[in-house]
């Protein structure tokens, strides 16, 4: 039985996660720089939350069935909550690694989690085929929007200091425990998730089973997306634009609240994109162009050109992002989607988890732009060979005309 109030909930935690990554992502590499750490440390700690992000998101993906969705989400909120105050409480290097790979600390832009695949497997079920990417993109329209929101915020603890002369580091301290307070929010929301969230067979079948070779092959694709991502992580690309144009927290804040707000409506643009033109294509022919901007951003002359092709980059760039979603979870079967999204959402994690810390490496070294240029090379190579490899492969929708009151896909 499909039920929009389960997806209503998940939008409504969707959006009081990203606002807490949005902020914590930007303010991550300045609160550790306040810390004294070195930009290897800073991206030394950024590596260790993306590594262990993907232990938990694979541990996630192989008990979700057994122990039931709802449970899961429950106990990654309760982590999360845990992570803000030990983050918060802590100065010195190795205690701050540690929570980073215990916690869910994310130095992203997206939604890189472990409740991400426990809820790409629920919302499926929650309409028709036909529906599935304008789902998806409503829910990461919402997620993107709370993020910019976020991301916005991340220049309060400066503003305070500036105006009224409180601690600055008390003050970014106070933003990581605001992050697990609105972890308790979110606890709330899912307690209000309906029985019909949970798998839909009683198959006692492996996590993976008739899908698999399909999934290891995109999750070898998206692993080559996500490390060239790793290099311009949000609190990367913050820490290039401390170091290249002198750019303060608040003002790196309102870049990336601009960025957010063009992202999240190009979510929207790609569901209908994605209608006309197919989901492989769409996440191939709006990523390109972005990566050949991504390097472009790398050589402009001031922060103003840089800025302009950031955001021009930004309108394109994650147009892959509920395509890449929808796609996965209509090429699987339903039991399968949860370790399915695990699996890739793994991959990428750990992809990424090596890249920060060169690109941390490379900005200690010099402020010229090292770490863009590598994302966006690897990332036209990403697209190329996507393309090569899945373009026959279509979902259900795309190869019969689905009626929109069709049961789940």
């Amino acid at each position: 039985m499909r039920s929009s109030r389960d997806a209503t909930v998940l939008v409504r935690t969707r959006t009081v996660r990203s606002f807490s990554d949005g902020f914590v992502s930007v303010l991550l590499a300045s609160y550790l720089a306040q810390l004294g750490f070195s930009g290897v440390r800073v991206g030394a700690v950024a590596t260790a939350t993306l590594l262990g992000t993907a232990a938990a998101t694979l541990l996630v993906g192989a008990i979700t069935n057994r122990l039931g969705r709802r449970r899961v989400l429950f106990g990654a909120t309760l982590l999360a909550a845990g992570t803000g105050v030990a983050f918060a409480s802590s100065s010195d290097f190795v205690p701050v690694l540690l929570i980073a790979v215990i916690g869910t600390l994310n130095p992203t832009a997206g939604d890189v989690s472990v409740f991400l695949p426990v809820e790409q497997a629920i919302l499926p079920q929650t309409v028709a085929a036909s529906e599935r990417t304008r789902l998806f993109a409503r829910y990461n329209l919402a997620g993107a929007l709370a993020g910019a929101a976020g991301a916005l915020s991340a220049g309060a603890p400066a503003v305070l200091h500036r105006w009224l002369g409180w601690d600055l580091l008390h003050l970014m301290r106070a933003m990581f425990v605001l992050y697990g307070a609105l972890a308790l929010v979110n606890l709330a929301a899912y307690r209000e998730l309906t029985p019909a969230v949970e798998p839909q067979t009683t198959t006692r079948n492996a996590p993976l089973h008739k899908s698999r070779g399909t999934v290891l092959r995109l999750s070898g694709l998206f692993a080559i997306d996500a490390f060239a991502g790793g290099f311009v992580v949000q609190s990367i690309l913050a820490l290039w634009l401390f170091k290249r144009y002198g750019l303060s927290v608040d003002q790196a804040a309102l870049v990336f609240f601009s960025a957010g707000i063009v992202t999240a409506f190009s979510f929207l643009v790609a569901a209908r994109v994605a209608e006309r033109f197919g989901l492989i294509n769409t996440m191939v022919f709006t990523h390109l162009p972005s990566n050949i901007l991504l390097i472009l951003v790398a050589v402009m002359p001031n922060v103003w050109l840089a800025v302009a092709m950031l955001l021009a980059r930004q309108s394109l760039s994650q147009m892959d992002v509920p395509t890449r979603q929808s796609y996965t979870m209509a090429v699987v079967d339903e039991d399968e989607r949860a370790a399915a999204a695990s699996v890739t959402g793994v991959a990428r994690s750990v992809s990424s988890a090596g890249s920060p810390v060169l690109a941390g490496a490379l900005l200690g070294a010099t402020t010229f732009g090292w770490p863009l240029v590598i994302a966006g090379s690897l990332k036209c190579t990403y697209d190329l060979l996507l393309l090569l490899q899945f373009r026959s492969v279509k979902p259900v929708e795309e190869v019969v005309k689905v009626d929109p009151e069709t049961p789940r896909s």
